[in-house]
């Protein structure tokens, strides 16, 4: 019987304390692995690039497919990570920007089947150069992001708006960790 997945996906759109809770998880010794999307426009920024969700949806998001399967592979060791999104955001990202989904049922559940997902939260969107769509973009693309997540049948965790402590607390007791 194989193994189920430690690869927890912490998932939602920018604003919803994301950030925060994967740097306290990091703090406990659970390093994450950064956000796809935001590797792709730093790189793309960097190099005069067009793949940004703003120019170029479909590109950017085939990106973020490329970088989320390299960072499976990459860290299929048997030991607990936390992904900051990943795969089945990119793959909603392109079937939102193109109409299409490009991955297999198989890679999209490669994940652990607890997901954990953040709410938008008004009060800690916060735009940026790397980030250039509005509060009402986050909110669109988390409910697509809810959809995504519950069609491919994962249990989804939505982390309540508490503290950090809280909502650390809930995602180890969530996968059994107290």
């Amino acid at each position: 019987m194989q193994q189920p997945s430690r690869a927890a996906v912490l998932s939602g759109r920018s604003g919803g304390g994301k950030s925060t809770v994967l740097e306290r998880l990091a703090s406990r010794g659970f390093p994450p692995v950064d956000e796809p999307g935001r590797r792709v426009v730093r790189h793309e920024l960097r190099v005069g690039g067009q793949a940004l969700p703003w120019l170029d949806g479909p590109g950017f998001a085939q990106h973020c497919i490329d970088e989320a399967l390299a960072d499976l592979v990459g860290h299929d060791n048997g030991q607990w990570v936390f992904f900051d999104r990943g795969l089945v955001d990119a793959n909603t990202a392109l079937r939102h920007y193109a109409g299409s989904s490009w991955c297999s049922v198989d890679e999209l559940q490669s994940y652990h089947q607890r997901v954990f997902l953040t709410l938008p939260w008004r009060e800690l969107y916060v735009g940026d150069d790397e980030w250039q769509l509005g509060f009402g973009d986050a909110v669109g693309e988390y409910s697509r992001l809810l959809g995504a997540y519950d069609e491919l049948g994962y249990t989804i965790t939505v982390l309540p708006r508490v503290s950090v402590t809280e909502r650390t607390d809930r995602i180890f007791t969530e996968l059994g960790f107290v």
